[in-house]
């Protein structure tokens, strides 16, 4: 393991507590420690990060808000029926999970909800404060981890409850992680209170599968003077995200991230779209098909067709902890802000950095480094594609990624997925 013995113990509070991938977080982590399981998937375990400062897994505390009561050893029964979870192992860390259960409290607003948007805000962070108080915690992080949500409807339209918990871990002094591709930070409300916090943040939305890939494809034809003129995609999933996504609106909040990695990367939109299809049948299982059509020299015409068959909650929830231990490490080392070198997690990240999966990897082992020169009497320093960046959650990212993109956006009329 990574973290000195001595690291104080670290709250990881979960937004959509009871979901599949904060079941699955908090079942790992609990595995993992517990020597059931390699920390497979988890980059934080490698040896690139041996010697920068993260709290141990077995340090990590769990709780969280979520609206649903299923509790987690009953959602870990259901996970290892669907095969998301090994057979034996919810019943091996059954006291984990109950623990945890015990932590997450009422999310919101529910349907029939009388209490305003200040006092929902002020409720979650009394939540999360009561959470770092009780177990002694050294400081706790945010990371919302529930379904995606439909964009919100512009100015004087309610908050979206994203936004209500980001502004809840804001005011309650933690830093957040936005996993998912709904609005949270990013609305200007919390953009705002973000920029005068003095807290780090890092997002948004996960890059677990199918994006995951077009990072490392979109750079491939770049760098090889290959013309892409087209990149069409289709997701098979079910679940919860299945059911959310069905929402064309939820859909397309989505999809903005997997077209964004396209446009950063390429300089340019290609035509397609993607599509997210719910089947139900599938469970946690999702399948992604990419087609792309590309020009070759002297303009010969040729396809290259990718199928991603995986699990998303097995996918993300080593993301998870990684991220919820690099936020961390990065409060505690006094860094600010948003986490431009955690772009390698993300399909639409905060702060500046490159877009091809290689480099944003590098960019995160220099990271790792800072972190690591915590003690050493000098002062954590990111490099350019933090500092100076002044980019809030919600505003453009800057250098050769956003200049891209904007170019892309304005010659094709939009970068958004329609």
């Amino acid at each position: 393991m990574s973290a000195s013995l001595s690291q104080p113990r670290v709250g990881v509070w979960l937004i959509g507590a009871r979901g599949s991938v904060a079941t699955t977080v908090v079942t790992g982590c609990a595995a993992v420690t517990a020597g059931l399981h390699p920390p497979t998937g988890m980059v934080t375990e490698t040896p690139a990060f041996a010697d920068s400062g993260l709290p141990a897994l077995s340090d990590l505390v769990f709780g969280g808000h979520d609206t649903l009561d299923c509790p987690l050893p009953k959602r870990a029964e259901t996970l290892t029926a669907g095969g998301v979870l090994p057979p034996g192992v919810a019943t091996a860390v059954a006291a984990e999970l109950a623990a945890a259960d015990r932590e997450i409290r009422p999310g919101g607003p529910t349907p029939g909800d009388t209490r305003s948007e200040d006092e929902l805000i002020a409720a979650f962070a009394d939540d999360i404060r009561d959470f770092t108080r009780r177990h002694q915690l050294e400081r706790t992080v945010v990371v919302n981890v529930a379904s995606t949500e439909p964009a919100s409807q512009g100015p004087g339209a309610p908050l979206p409850a994203s936004t209500l918990y980001a502004l809840a871990a804001l005011r309650a002094g933690c830093p957040y992680v936005n996993f998912t591709p709904s609005e949270g930070m990013h609305h200007p409300v919390a953009a705002r209170e973000a920029e005068h916090s003095a807290l780090p943040c890092a997002g948004r939305d996960g890059k677990t599968g199918q994006t995951l890939l077009r990072a490392v494809l979109g750079p491939m034809f770049a760098q090889r003077a290959l013309h892409v003129r087209a990149w069409s995609g289709t997701n098979l999933l079910g679940g919860g995200d299945g059911a959310a996504l069905a929402d064309p609106a939820a859909a397309a909040a989505k999809n903005a991230g997997k077209e964004r990695v396209l446009a950063d990367t390429l300089g340019s939109v290609p035509e397609g779209e993607v599509h997210i299809d719910d089947v139900p049948a599938l469970g946690d299982w999702k399948t992604a098909w990419d087609h792309i059509a590309f020009d070759g020299f002297l303009g010969t015409r040729m396809i290259l067709q990718t199928i991603w068959q995986g699990c998303d909650s097995a996918l993300a929830a080593p993301l998870v902890l990684d991220l919820a231990r690099l936020t961390a490490r990065a409060h505690e080392t006094g860094l600010t802000g948003p986490l431009g070198p955690l772009g390698f997690y993300f399909k639409d990240p905060v702060g500046e950095g490159p877009a091809g999966l290689s480099e944003q990897y590098e960019e995160l082992l220099r990271f790792a480094r800072t972190l690591g020169r915590k003690g050493s009497g000098d002062a954590p320093v990111l490099g350019p594609t933090q500092e100076g960046s002044g980019d809030a959650p919600g505003g453009e990212r800057g250098g050769g990624r956003g200049r891209a993109a904007r170019a892309a956006r304005g010659a094709e009329g939009t970068g958004e997925t329609p």
